[in-house]
């Protein structure tokens, strides 16, 4: 048995840093006088201040005031004296007034002047008052501190700071023996009673060099090294718009650059290649300089993504557009890709990540947003993380950003990553953050001290690749240390983001949709058709899209400006895809050989698919005005259809995949009629659907062809609770807020709209507090699942919804869509980590089901938040946070979710296709001129068709330096299969490439599970 060392009494240790801190520090935060008055600075210093009353702390030591941009004076008269302590002179020592605010923006005047400035990210200077203070000095100092919006404002801590260079400083030894405890608590505690033992002697007549000589009880300090990293997180935006970006990046850079010339080992990194394409546009002046400084290896571009996009979010297609535009921008601008995905501030990596990193040249993972964790403390320092494909790329989590230099905060933080990882040389990341700033000069000051102590780890620049290179060999040695993460790295905090600003989420995922449409299209129509294709127009728009796919942008993070900035760019990316999808396929449909008219006044009608596999699903046309009823021919005869309105419904059968089939429109003259029906029930082929009539609760999912009902309780219940407490109020959903239910919805009405042979329609308003519901649950000829479109008039705030389907099996697992794969989250969590996922991402559906018996996959078509128990799924609807955007999904909304019954497995169900399917109508053309047509020639033809039901197209686009065209799918169900290419025209596979379109070493001929393949592509006929 091991004995155990004795507890080390370290209270002589603490004793004596704080006696010789005495020494040189003292507190001067009960000595301000305030005055809630808006005055000018000059106003202020003709002010008699000793009027003004004295500001009170409260239990905290702070001096608070109330948030909404209220302004708070303080001011205070501050004279140096001989000494803090006898026997300490202060005379010639350098004077700081070291503060620490919680205000929205602070000016700090000394006699008058303006000496410092900063806000909630810049909130800790330390502002230089006097480089050699003489005893009876004196100095006014005045704060103007404004409050932020959403919370109280408070200036936490003031206090005077009297330096010297010398060694022996009193202040510096202190900070010395702090940082030696540390390295002894973690690594030698039995050393301790050595330090505490030098310290006693100190106390009883030594000097303070002797004692500096008494900290060496560990002589370890110099084997170890902190290495230095400039960094400066710059938010696209957040609490301010992207035009206060630009402007915060500029002088970030500035500073970067003017500091470099006084302080020439400083490394400076930065990532975000979307910021510096701007600066190279505005700036071409710094733009030169930051190319030169990058040359001279003194500047780090970590260029992985466009911008630091959320990525629980984005589709995986968008994930590659991040990283193809951004790689390809810094390699054209500073001549080499980033080997570094660098997102310190986004909120939670989608499982599936690794892979795409891989196949874009990336060698490194870098975050540090998981040291934010609500219940659990991640635990791994470097990592491999393994995507379910089995890429793999190594992983750190960095210390936190938007540091200073703080020996020992850095003497922390290197002892976890020892302990964590067993490696003595740590990286710190010193800079203002967030708004910008980069490093200052006190900070590079204080490190310039710092390296020449005796007790305090090396310090030295690098850059980030060079120490990740560093730490990747030293892990090789230890590699017992690093351990496999095969998992998703969820976030336990920000929660909400998947569903707070719901607009933002609905323009992403039809943007999303919509580009990729208007890529596959604009390809046809290229080469069938001799159009020229769009390159540039298409990456202007998904420029735009990747832009507002920024980790405060889309998770709806921001204030109301950010997003009222956001709205014309969604638009306009609306509007550059839809006019190249409408032009692609009515050249397309214009081109095509007509088979032979069904009569002689019919219209062809193209119903486009944009999918690779085989659908049949129910269209709606446009009447043409010159007809007053119409039915729909077929190439066997007339088809049923449908009457609404102007339109005419009809179901369009075997649509090929990426291909047309062609339809007639044609007069007539019978007209369809709705019956009308107090029985709200709806029925097809496929299920049998029961309304109540009390709730507009779903009563009943009867699937008719294995006889069973589906819901064990009332489906499509809405329920809502008070969603109220949390800080970070836009980010995050109060972890108790199932303790507060609120009332259940008051129906309003319930009718039919539609009860035909095609479709059936049945409208039910149901209102919430002051929101009003509109849901049409629509059940299709031949449709598998029940749609539920929704219109929601919203104008609730701190309240959650939920629409809740009970279902009749039991499950230990639900299955989420994530980006180019699917993730199993338990519905019976045990640890911490798994009881943390009470509320989790996906894209466009999540499952419940056991392979023997089946299950419900539920369907969306622009939500992103799920809950699940084993015998219920529920999709969040809508929140309604007032901060940091106090109108934040007020008004109106439009989405709609649908409920699958399935047999067997969701892989079997083939719920993968059906939420694309949801998310990716039918396309419809109507071709105007009817040439003679031939009965010989097909009704139907297709682009593209990979072979193989597990393989989902990503994108079909030309390839960016060539006229070549560029194939990207993946393997959808995690069972490897063949890509056996088919198409009308001649489809030839010619060579794989990677994410950046670059040749790649491969004779594999079968398609592994989960695998993203993209591969440059020629036409033969």
């Amino acid at each position: 048995m091991t004995p155990q060392n004795p507890a080390i009494d370290t209270k002589s240790i603490i004793t004596a840093i704080e006696n010789l801190r005495a020494l040189c520090q003292t507190s001067v935060q009960a000595a301000w006088r305030y005055s809630l008055l808006d005055l000018t600075a000059n106003q202020l210093f003709q002010e008699d201040i000793s009027k003004w009353d004295g500001a009170i702390t409260n239990e905290k030591g702070h001096i608070a005031w109330d948030k909404g941009r209220r302004i708070l004076w303080l001011v205070q008269k501050i004279t140096v004296p001989e000494c803090l302590v006898p026997t300490y002179s202060l005379q010639g020592k350098s004077l700081r007034l070291a503060l620490v605010w919680w205000a929205e923006d602070v000016q700090v005047y000394v006699n008058g002047k303006l000496v410092a400035a900063g806000d909630l990210f810049d909130f800790s200077p330390r502002v230089l008052l006097s480089k050699a203070v003489t005893p009876g000095d004196d100095f006014i100092v005045a704060l103007r501190l404004v409050s932020p919006v959403h919370d109280s404002g408070a200036l936490m801590r003031s206090h005077l700071v009297f330096e010297s260079s010398s060694p022996d400083d009193p202040g510096f030894v202190a900070s010395e023996i702090a940082v030696v405890k540390q390295y002894l608590e973690s690594f030698a505690p039995d050393r301790l009673s050595v330090l505490a033992e030098a310290i006693n002697e100190f106390y009883h007549g030594d000097t303070l060099d002797t004692e500096r000589g008494h900290l060496k009880v560990w002589g370890d300090f110099k084997s170890k090294t902190i290495y230095l990293l400039g960094h400066a997180h710059l938010d696209m935006a957040w609490l301010w718009q992207v035009e206060e970006t630009w402007r915060a990046a500029q002088n970030t850079f500035e500073s970067v650059l003017k500091l470099q010339q006084d302080f020439p080992d400083l490394v400076f990194c930065h990532s975000t290649p979307a910021l510096y394409a701007w600066v190279e546009e505005n700036r071409p002046d710094l733009f030169a300089q930051i190319q030169a400084t990058v040359q001279s290896g003194k500047w780090e571009v970590l260029g992985g993504f466009w911008v630091e996009p959320d990525l629980n979010l984005i589709s995986g297609e968008s994930i590659v557009r991040q990283l193809l535009y951004g790689q390809r921008y810094t390699q054209e601008k500073f001549g080499k890709i980033s080997p570094i995905v660098w997102v310190p501030d986004t909120f939670g990596f989608c499982w599936t990540l690794p892979q795409f990193m891989v196949s874009a040249g990336i060698e490194y993972f870098v975050t540090q947003k998981l040291r934010w964790n609500d219940t659990t403390k991640f635990q791994k320092g470097a990592f491999l993380w393994r995507s379910p494909d089995g890429s793999e790329i190594f992983s750190y989590m960095s210390g936190l950003i938007g540091e200073g230099i703080d020996p020992e905060k850095m003497a922390a933080y290197s002892c976890e990553w020892e302990t964590q990882t067993g490696i003595k040389d740590a990286l710190w990341l010193p800079g203002v953050g967030d708004h910008g700033g980069g490093p200052t000069r006190d900070m590079l000051e204080i490190a310039q001290r710092w390296q020449k102590s005796e007790v305090f780890p090396k310090l030295e620049f690098t850059t980030a690749e060079n120490y990740l290179r560093h730490i990747q060999n030293k892990c090789r040695d230890a590699i017992n240390r690093v351990s496999t993460w095969n998992d998703e790295l969820y976030l336990e905090f920000h929660r909400g983001c998947y569903s707070t600003h719901a607009d933002q989420k609905r323009f992403n995922r039809k943007c999303e949709i919509l580009l990729y449409e208007a890529e596959i299209f604009a390809a046809w129509a290229s080469i069938r058709c001799g159009v020229k294709y769009p390159k540039a127009e298409l990456e202007t728009a998904w420029k735009k899209l990747l832009f507002n796919q920024f980790h405060d942008i889309l998770p709806g993070s921001s204030i109301t400006e950010v997003y009222t900035d956001a709205l014309p760019e969604w638009q306009e990316v609306e509007r550059v895809g839809t006019e190249i999808l409408h032009k692609s396929l009515h050249q397309i449909a214009l081109q095509a050989p007509l088979p032979t008219p069904p009569h002689p006044e019919a219209r062809p009608i193209f119903v486009f698919n944009s999918l690779n596999w085989m659908r049949t699903e129910v269209v709606s046309v446009d009447l043409p005005k010159s007809f007053s009823a119409a039915c729909i021919y077929s190439s066997e005869g007339i088809i049923p259809s449908q009457s609404n309105s102007s339109k005419l419904l009809f179901l369009a059968e075997n649509i090929p995949s990426v291909g047309y089939r062609i339809f007639w429109v044609c007069p007539s003259t019978s007209e369809n009629s709705t019956p009308d029906s107090q029985v709200f029930t709806l029925e097809n082929e496929y299920l049998r659907v029961v309304v109540n009539e009390q709730t507009g609760d779903l009563d009943s999912i009867y699937d008719l062809v294995n006889q069973k009902e589906i819901l064990n309780g009332a489906g499509n219940q809405l329920q809502s609770w008070k969603d109220s407490g949390q800080y970070w109020d836009g980010w995050n959903i109060d972890p108790n807020y199932a303790q507060h239910p609120l009332p259940a919805t008051q129906l309003k009405s319930i009718q039919w709209l539609d009860r035909g042979v095609i479709q059936s329609r049945l409208r039910v308003v149901r209102t919430l507090g002051n929101s009003e519901f509109c849901q049409d649950y629509i059940l299709d000829k031949g449709s598998q699942y029940l749609k539920i479109a929704t219109r929601v008039n919203w104008q609730e705030r701190h309240v959650l919804v939920k629409a809740a389907f009970p279902i009749s099996i039991e499950s230990d697992f639900a299955t989420y869509e994530i980006p180019c794969g699917a993730i199993q989250r338990t519905t019976k969590p045990q640890t911490p980590e798994e009881k943390a996922k009470w509320e989790v991402p996906a894209l466009k559906w999540a499952d419940l089901s056991t392979s023997n018996v089946g299950g419900v996959s539920l369907l969306n078509d622009c939500k992103y938040g799920y809950d699940a128990t084993p015998n219920q799924l529920r999709l969040t609807l809508l929140r309604g946070s007032e901060w940091p955007d106090s109108e934040a999904d007020k008004g109106m909304h439009e989405f709609t979710y649908a409920v699958y019954p399935h047999v067997g497995s969701w892989e079997e169900a083939q719920t993968v296709q059906k939420g694309y399917e949801l998310n990716t109508p039918l396309q419809v053309a109507m071709r105007e001129d009817v040439t003679s047509g031939s009965e010989s020639i097909k009704d139907s033809a297709s682009f593209l068709n990979l072979g193989s039901e597990n393989l989902v197209l990503m994108a079909f686009k030309q390839a960016e330096d060539s006229d070549k065209w560029i194939l990207r799918f993946y393997e959808c169900n995690g069972q490897e299969t063949q890509i056996e290419p088919q198409s009308d025209f001649g489809l030839v596979l010619e060579a794989p490439v990677d994410l950046l379109e670059r040749p790649l070493q491969s004779t594999e001929s079968s398609i592994k599970p989960w695998k993203i393949n993209t591969y440059k592509v020629r036409f033969s006929k």
